[in-house]
């Protein structure tokens, strides 16, 4: 018999909490069944095991971004795009640790395709046809950014910057007008 009140979303939303509070890599379906106060059985009518609940994690981390990046792109373009863009990943990240590492994970082809990771390429895409990238220049502008927005991210979460005196903020808008400028200045050589 299936717990009252325990649906797939309730314990997606439970387990992406958990992991903003132990770590991604510590969510287990066992771990959520503490939480709930039930028997470990009782979850697999919603979750088949801890990588189907981390897959579900991340889905949901995704959505969250996108749904967060669509906000933030409503009626910008050029750097003001860029920036808004950069700054939901590092804001997301910040406050949600684990739902951010969660949206790391390796999707298989069919949980990728039904992902709203479209949607960030789309997304990113579209900050790009304000800088009027053709092919491949744009597929190689939407890795770059990738790259620095989740490295710096990484870096910075994980105590890279501390060492120094020089606020991450300040190295933050720094990167972002350095590769507004770089994008608006590319020319194919």
């Amino acid at each position: 018999m299936i717990r009252a009140g325990l649906t797939t979303e309730r314990l997606t939303r439970a387990g992406a909490d958990l992991a903003d509070e132990v770590g991604f890599e510590q969510v287990t379906v066992s771990a959520l069944a503490r939480r709930f106060d039930v028997k470990v059985a009782s979850l697999y009518s919603h979750v088949k095991s801890s990588q189907d609940l981390k897959t579900k994690i991340a889905l949901l981390a995704l959505e969250e971004l996108a749904d967060r990046a669509a906000d933030a792109l409503a009626g910008r373009a050029g750097k003001d795009a860029l920036t808004a863009f950069a700054n939901v990943y590092r804001d997301y990240a910040q406050e949600h640790p684990g739902r951010y590492a969660a949206a790391q994970l390796k999707l298989d082809p069919e949980a990728a395709a039904a992902s709203a990771g479209g949607r960030h390429a789309q997304m990113t895409r579209a900050i790009l046809r304000g800088y009027d990238l053709t092919e491949p220049d744009q597929t190689h502008a939407v890795r770059m950014l990738g790259s620095v927005f989740h490295g710096y991210v990484s870096l910075e979460m994980a105590g890279g910057f501390s060492h120094t005196g020089v606020d991450s903020q300040e190295s933050w808008a720094w990167i972002l007008d350095s590769l507004d400028a770089l994008l608006r200045n590319w020319t194919t050589p």
